[in-house]
């Protein structure tokens, strides 16, 4: 990065961590005027026990967990509210980006409504009621007055730089402001979690490295809505890369093996970005093997996604996240382990032997059907917080 990039990016952390000064202020104006009739408030519903997730819905995870844990208890009743997605998941209630940041209006009801609810789950350090008490979680938090309140954290809110690069030599971060920046973020959000004293859930396995006391409460697919009819694989094999972030996905490290094989016509390669979520399993469909990442040392929705569909799906883990999946479902992880070192002789070896690629796929399809259909997440949730007693209500 220039100098003069590093001065812009230090500028836009001041004014992130700043977010009542005036420049502040400015900003949150970028996100625009509040005009016209305000979005629908999420009220609770009438249940016994009634759960309020907000405000990320990461791959529309929030969701997913709300309708699990509706599935998984008759007495649950669960709702998530969310700003737009870009991809188009699904949400209980999506507010537009002026009311979310720039209406006391909104903020306030919502704030009003959420006291209604027993259970209130705060993802990744987001303010769920946008610039509302200067911004500050805590003490939006602290103002639901009695709501049992648990934390979710995505990825890069608590995965330490420093620890990653420790656990593979692939880590994406280099030694520059983004990363640094990323290690004080996560830094700051870990002592939040400290300070609140309440559950924590992570979505990947990875991340109980960088909170121990955590519980991993699995991503969610739908297998039936992934698992489309597919053609017989056949002869080159149909490769796919669809990174979400090229950088922390290390599409670097994968492209040119996967653009190299096409070129030699060992494999077909396909590289997908920016595709509306209700594409993907089509597309997936067309695959017989999906390389999902080289580097964080994990696996996610998109790795699940592409085993739902049926396809062989590589990536790198690292041998503690595939001993605490072990640990925790009793399965082996079944994604096939590369680096960049191994991916282009794994890749010729699959091309060679389809039964290798039919293994795979099937040995994944039978993981998410056991592990991340929801009803391992409803159970974590269910029996480490919302029926785990009443315990302390201080967020």
């Amino acid at each position: 990065m220039t100098s003069a990039g590093t001065l812009l990016a230090a500028a836009s952390d001041w004014i992130a961590d700043h977010p009542t000064s005036l420049p502040g202020r400015i900003a949150a104006l970028r996100q625009g005027v509040p005009r016209g009739a305000m979005p629908p408030i999420v009220q609770a519903p009438a249940s016994p026990a009634t759960v309020l997730a907000a405000p990320a819905n990461y791959a529309g995870q929030a969701h997913a967990w709300c309708r699990a844990l509706e599935r998984a208890d008759s007495e649950v009743a669960a709702r998530n509210y969310a700003l737009p997605s870009p991809f188009g998941f699904d949400a209980d209630a999506v507010v537009p980006p002026a009311f979310f940041h720039n209406s006391r209006r909104w903020q306030r009801a919502q704030l009003t409504a959420a006291r209604g609810f027993t259970h209130f789950l705060s993802e990744s350090f987001i303010p769920p009621f946008g610039r509302l008490d200067g911004r500050d979680l805590e003490r939006q938090l602290d103002a639901l007055d009695g709501v049992d309140v648990a934390h979710l954290c995505h990825g890069t809110d608590v995965r330490r730089p420093s620890l990653s690069r420790q656990r593979t030599p692939w880590a994406p971060f280099e030694e520059d402001h983004t990363t640094r920046r990323l290690e004080t973020v996560a830094m700051r959000n870990l002592a939040v979690l400290e300070r609140s004293g309440r559950p924590v859930f992570v979505s990947t396995p990875d991340l109980l490295s960088d909170v121990p006391r955590a519980h991993w409460c699995p991503v969610v697919v739908d297998p039936a809505q992934w698992a489309l009819p597919r053609e017989r694989r056949g002869s080159p094999l149909r490769v796919v890369h669809a990174p979400s972030k090229s950088a922390m996905k290390g599409t670097r490290h994968i492209d040119p093996v996967l653009t190299r094989l096409r070129d030699a016509g060992a494999i077909e390669y396909r590289a997908l970005s920016g595709v509306a979520h209700d594409r993907m399993p089509g597309l997936l469909a067309e695959a017989d093997v999906v390389i999902d990442q080289i580097g964080l040392g994990s696996y996610g929705v998109a790795a699940c996604e592409a085993m739902a569909a049926g396809c062989a799906v590589l990536g790198h883990i690292t041998a503690e996240v595939r001993e605490t999946v072990r640990q925790q479902t009793g399965r082996e992880l079944p994604v096939v382990e590369v680096d960049p070192e191994t991916l282009e002789e794994t890749l010729v070896a699959l091309a060679e032997d389809p039964q290798l690629v039919e293994a795979a796929a099937r040995n994944g399809a039978t993981f998410v059907r056991e592990v991340h259909d929801g009803r391992r997440s409803a159970d974590v949730l269910l029996r480490t917080w919302i029926r785990a007693g009443e315990g302390s209500r201080r967020a």
